[in-house]
């Protein structure tokens, strides 16, 4: 090719570069015509010479390019067909009309002409065939047969590339598994299981526990260090973490039973983070998902992996503490915040219920001891709530702390004290608006820790052993101050607020449940007046009777109850009919399903303990407490029973409904 370039190159002759030349001749002949007769005649056979190797060189060159053609011809279709990358040409219809052999081997078979691709490539999505994407689209990984294969389409020419992407695929897996993940594992309750036992026993339970979470660590490739005698930190990848997953952390299983046998119950909670490439912040992620665990009673593990939040477990109630410590160590730090602030605001959640008051009551004669002002934020009545709010009017003294959101907002400053009751979420608030504005905020509530948090609260006092925020704030005011003083109608809101949470002390109980409510009692609590309140309305209980007729049994032990249709039932008759399905024979759970004033979709689920229904509800966008759960959805009340029941079947399938 390059000889024939030459020949190209020598034989180029152009018309301008003749006539210079003759221009060249008749200059020299007007001197001297002999010369310039010579010159001609070598110019002449110059040119013939020239002309002569362009038309050798032209002919070469056809000849050249047509040799080539023919090869090219000859092997092209060979050449499709053994590509290192698949090409299929499909149909208007998507099916395939041409492919090479790259395709053949994919499948094992000796031809796909025909296959629908939605049959081959079921991840892929084709416009149709009148509206055509010109945009490129990103390309998309299959597996088959143990392979990976990336896919490029060009829904224009109706042709689709097909690249194996297999050692880069296991590549990128190993990376991504071979990541560092970090966790730390707790004994929830070790003080209160070993309070008692002298050194020899505790030592030998410890050793117990440690024997089997050691043995655990080492069967699933995790390095386990022993930080003190109840927490220990775990460092693991992410493709362990990936299988402790799969297996839901039996070893909470395998200690709680093994305790169990040897009648000191101790649980586990485990916090986990991955995710991230800075060892410090995967630290800082580990010890709060620990705490996520812990705020959600213990014996469960809190899995963080990017976004992600997960929870295993959580199938046991909280252990009671027996000691009081923490509760005077919060007593005295809210002292001292309520006597730094200029004034304090109460406030419960949305639709607010007897505990939510009581307790908001208590914060309120805690700020009135140390003479700093305080308000309760109501949003307005509900029938929870009606009677207690008509005895609370007669008390002008009382009335007059009750103010709403609106003047709540108008009040707060820089150095207002917002205190929370009853709820640790700004979204379920009576006006999240003021815990967005409050610069310090202070958590007392007894419900599992959700996903959603205040995490920038000066003070946090979650404890979901207890069985009400009024349980909790009743313990409070007795460190709070040495003197307490309460009237009969303050003490006896305290107590009914723990009697509604505790279903008249049937359920979520503990002996400091019993303590608190016997304080109120000796400082004038009317227990009269408690079941005054909590009397319930003829028409009510005909509504809440109405609901249960529509109750069927499924999986055995839950009760679940779908109102008519158009029916509107207040949350609050929603919750009790859930709580009376809870009392028939063989029921372990119930959930009640209902369209609420507001539109939205209202469920209910209460449980014994034996169904975590918290568990149930968060899947589903709520929240709550092992048995004691609700959420609101937007849409259909048979749209939301099918989201209950597919949720219900999931969890029946991957660790079973009861335990």
């Amino acid at each position: 090719m390059s000889n024939l370039l030459q020949k190209r190159w020598h034989g180029y002759h152009s018309v301008w570069v003749f006539l210079l030349q003759l221009l060249l001749v008749i200059v020299v002949s007007y001197y001297n015509w002999i010369i310039g007769l010579v010159l001609l005649c070598l110019v002449l056979i110059l040119n013939y010479g020239l002309i002569q190797a362009e038309r050798r060189f032209n002919k070469e060159l056809t000849m050249y390019v047509t040799n080539l053609t023919y090869r090219v011809k000859r092997v092209e279709g060979e050449a499709l067909q053994h590509l290192p990358f698949g090409i299929v040409l499909y149909s208007p219809e998507h099916t395939v009309e041409w492919h090479n052999h790259f395709v053949c081997a994919m499948y094992d078979k000796e031809t796909l002409i025909g296959e629908s691709l939605s049959e081959l490539f079921p991840s892929i999505t084709l416009s149709s065939k009148d509206k055509k994407n010109e945009e490129a689209k990103s390309p998309i990984e299959v597996t088959l047969n143990g392979r990976y294969y990336e896919l490029v389409m060009n829904e224009v020419e109706r042709l689709i590339y097909i690249h194996d992407v297999t050692e880069l695929a296991i590549m990128r897996e190993q990376y991504e598994g071979g990541k560092a993940a970090l966790g730390i594992v707790m004994l929830d309750n070790l003080d209160e299981a070993t309070q008692g036992m002298d050194d020899q026993q505790r030592t030998a339970i410890i050793a117990r526990v440690t024997t089997v979470l050691t043995d655990w660590a080492k069967q699933n490739n995790v390095y386990l260090r022993r930080l003190s005698s109840e927490r220990s930190l775990m460092i693991l990848n992410q493709r362990t973490l990936a299988l402790l997953e799969q297996t839901r952390f039996i070893i909470l299983d395998e200690v709680r039973e093994m305790t169990a046998d040897l009648k000191v119950p101790m649980t586990l909670s485990i916090g986990l983070a991955t995710g991230v490439d800075s060892y410090s912040e995967l630290g800082e992620l580990a010890g709060s998902s620990l705490d996520m665990a812990l705020g959600r009673g213990g014996d469960q593990a809190a899995v963080k992996v990017g976004q992600r939040l997960s929870f295993y477990g959580g199938k046991t109630n909280a252990i009671e503490k027996r000691t009081r410590v923490r509760a005077r160590v919060i007593a005295h730090a809210l002292r001292d915040l309520m006597q730094e602030s200029d004034r304090v605001i109460i406030m419960g959640h949305r639709i607010p219920d007897l505990d939510a008051i009581g307790a908001s009551i208590g914060v309120l004669k805690a700020a009135d001891m140390f003479k700093v002002e305080a308000h309760v934020v109501l949003d307005g009545p509900n029938p929870s709530i009606e009677r207690l709010l008509e005895r609370i009017e007669k008390d002008e003294a009382l009335a007059k702390r009750f103010i709403t959101p609106e003047q709540a907002l108008s009040m707060m400053t820089e150095h207002t004290l917002l205190v929370l009751v009853d709820n640790h979420k700004a979204s379920i608030t009576m006006e999240p608006k003021l815990a967005e504005r409050a610069r310090r905020v202070v958590i007392v509530d007894h419900h599992r820790r959700g996903e959603e948090f205040i995490n920038d609260a000066v003070l946090v006092y979650l404890e979901p052993y207890a069985s009400s925020a009024s349980e909790l704030v009743t313990e409070l005011l007795q460190y709070i101050h040495e003197k307490v003083v309460l009237s009969p109608l303050e003490a006896t809101t305290l107590l009914a607020g723990i009697t509604v949470d505790t279903k008249h002390f049937a359920l979520h109980t503990g002996s400091r449940t019993f303590e608190a409510a016997a304080f109120l009692r000796r400082i004038g609590a009317d227990t009269v007046m408690v079941q005054r309140l909590l009397k319930e309305d003829l028409q009510e209980y005909i509504a809440k009777a109405d609901i249960i007729k529509h109750a069927r049994i499924i999986h055995g032990h839950i009760a679940l109850a779908v109102t008519e249709s158009n029916t509107k039932i207040p949350q609050l008759l929603i919750a009790q009919a859930a709580d009376t399905l809870l009392n028939m024979t063989n029921i372990l759970a119930s959930f009640v399903i209902s369209e609420r004033p507001d539109g939205l979709i209202g469920i209910s689920a209460r449980s014994l303990g034996s169904m975590n229904v918290q568990v149930v509800m968060e899947r589903l966008g709520g929240g709550g407490h092992l048995t004691n759960a609700a959420v609101q959805l937007e849409g259909t009340q048979a749209e939301a029973e099918k989201k209950l029941l597919e949720v219900l079947d999931e969890i029946d399938q991957e660790e079973g409904l009861f335990e």
